[in-house]
């Protein structure tokens, strides 16, 4: 999504902005502007049969980046020129890189989120997409007022070239080998029978950690917090026991019973299991859980 919104931002200003190209810059009326915007539907079209090609060659990185440079080059090239014919050429690779970006990043967020939340991180998804051009439309246009269009392309074109080249620094991340598949774990073994909303819930385990294993375990408790974060959690942290050095307890908080039910029954993914069995192999003894239930004093 982060990477979607460095290049839609950039973007935008080619959608919100090519009415004035195709009048001021090059006298075109309507027809004219509609023949615009049958080249970048060109492009889109033409990216069916080349997308797949690029995608035999290129990983999503690869692609995410060559789409940010071609673009970039349209957005410096189609200002530089006053030939109605160069910039409809031009146009054809801008709505290839369109299409081939959006459509990469749309399928790797289908196939990396896992079930329970895709539809919800589609509509994020959604929310970056439109937002980041509505929000470019009106910041371009105030730049294209106040600076005029060349300079405003230009600038539109050098972000975008920055975007792209971040890709380097912030590379996708490989999500090709976690397994999403859910997970489903007994209940807690609890002797109460909380309701579905007692909340909150404050789930504590404990390790015993030899003094060699230290930095491999907090490591390893990294990866363990994002997992609970991303199934319900709302605070978590590592603690070291004062009077007992070697004793690590791990305590987070779920809004809920029924929210931490369904990090059990779920929400946790092989590979969110994966890293909380790596994390428990490096205790000399199995955790020890507890779960502590809330308990208004003012009741009793």
């Amino acid at each position: 999504m982060f990477r979607a919104a460095l290049f839609l931002v950039p973007a935008s200003a080619l959608w919100a902005l090519l009415p004035l190209v195709a009048s001021r810059r090059l006298g075109l009326g309507s027809s004219g502007y509609g023949l615009l915007l049958g080249a970048l539907g060109a492009g889109a079209i033409a990216r069916v049969f080349v997308l797949s090609k690029v995608r035999a060659r290129l990983p999503a990185t690869g692609i995410i980046g060559l789409a940010g440079a071609v673009f970039s080059a349209a957005l410096a090239t189609m200002i530089l020129v006053r030939s109605t014919v160069a910039v409809v050429i031009v146009l054809i690779p801008a709505g290839m890189a369109w299409v081939g970006m959006l459509a990469t990043v749309n399928t790797l967020l289908q196939l990396f989120l896992p079930r329970w939340v895709r539809a919800r991180g589609l509509s994020v998804y959604q929310m970056v997409l439109f937002g980041a051009q509505g929000l470019g439309a009106v910041a371009w246009g105030l730049v294209a007022d106040s600076f005029g269009l060349t300079r405003t392309f230009l600038v539109a074109a050098g972000l975008m070239a920055v975007g792209t080249a971040s890709i380097r620094i912030w590379p996708l991340v490989d999500t090709s080998r976690m397994d999403r598949s859910t997970v489903v774990r007994p209940d807690p073994p609890v002797a109460l029978t909380p309701e579905a909303d007692t909340g909150p819930v404050v789930v504590r385990a404990t390790y015993s950690i030899p003094v060699e294993r230290e930095l491999e375990f907090i490591r390893a408790m990294g990866r363990v917090r994002m997992s609970r974060l991303r199934t319900g959690a709302t605070q978590w942290g590592l603690f070291r026991d004062g009077e007992q050095p070697r004793v690590f307890e791990e305590i987070f908080v779920v809004a809920s019973w029924e929210e931490h039910l369904r990090q059990h029954r779920e929400r946790m993914t092989a590979t969110d299991r994966g890293y909380e069995e790596q994390a428990k192999a490096l205790s000399d003894t199995p955790p020890q859980t507890w779960h502590l239930l809330p308990t208004d004093p003012d009741r009793q």
